[in-house]
């Protein structure tokens, strides 16, 4: 089998920082799929709720803002769409002030509703689809074709999320550690879909891999995952 041949579902979970955004867009691009970043949604979510002015901690206020804003995202894998009410805010969207509100905000059962509706009407318009998130694997597709948990050691995830977001100071790297650990905390502790690798998923650890061994490391689990379907 080529790999444009791959038909069906790829869900890439794991927490921030693991290169899973670069990983998934790679293999969307050699599998010839689309690709669906599901952390954005939520973070354009959060945009929504600073700019109404909103206290990310009220469940309430949060899931009514978000039920009236125009969440979009693009699929293509070489491109990256992201619009709230016609405003583009794919730059701001990974800011330091959404980083720091958006666990909460994805933390509310009425917004992950919402958007797991969203994120399944785009995955259904796909013959094939890579999808990246937090609960892609154990919630959103439960039954993809493979699934794949993405994890790194704290330092190596600060170290990348560091070089991504342009920062260069120790101090700066640190406070980026912090929120990191945070955000880990909060996302696996919540009550409603937890951060936590599926059942039936291959876990990765990126750690000591370079991107381009865990993209064809993911490229050939969907290899293999559609030859033993055929």
């Amino acid at each position: 089998m080529s790999e444009r041949e791959f038909h069906g579902q790829v869900t890439l979970d794991g927490p921030s920082g693991t290169g899973k955004s670069s990983v998934a867009r790679a293999v969307a691009a050699r599998l010839g799929a689309a690709y669906l970043d599901t952390g954005a949604m939520y973070r354009a979510a959060t945009v929504a709720v600073l700019d109404a002015g909103v206290d990310p901690e009220d469940a309430e206020a949060v899931a009514r803002v978000v039920a009236g804003a125009r969440i979009e995202v693009g699929t293509h894998a070489d491109t990256e769409r992201v619009e709230v009410d016609g405003t583009d805010v794919a730059v701001r969207i990974r800011g330091a002030e959404v980083t720091r509100a958006v666990s909460a905000v994805s933390a509310v059962p009425a917004v992950r509703r919402q958007l797991v509706d969203q994120q399944r009407s785009l995955v259904a318009a796909a013959d094939a689809v890579v999808v990246e998130g937090r609960d892609i694997g154990t919630v959103v597709l439960p039954d993809a074709t493979v699934k794949v948990y993405l994890t790194a050691a704290p330092e190596a995830r600060a170290q990348r999320r560091a070089a991504q977001l342009g920062l260069t100071t120790a101090d700066e790297v640190a406070e980026l550690a912090a929120d990191l650990r945070r955000r880990d905390e909060y996302d696996s502790s919540r009550a409603d879909s937890p951060l936590r690798p599926a059942a039936d998923a291959v876990v990765v650890d990126s750690t000591d891999l370079g991107r381009e061994q865990v993209v064809d490391r993911v490229v050939e689990l969907a290899r293999s995952a559609v030859e033993v379907r055929s």
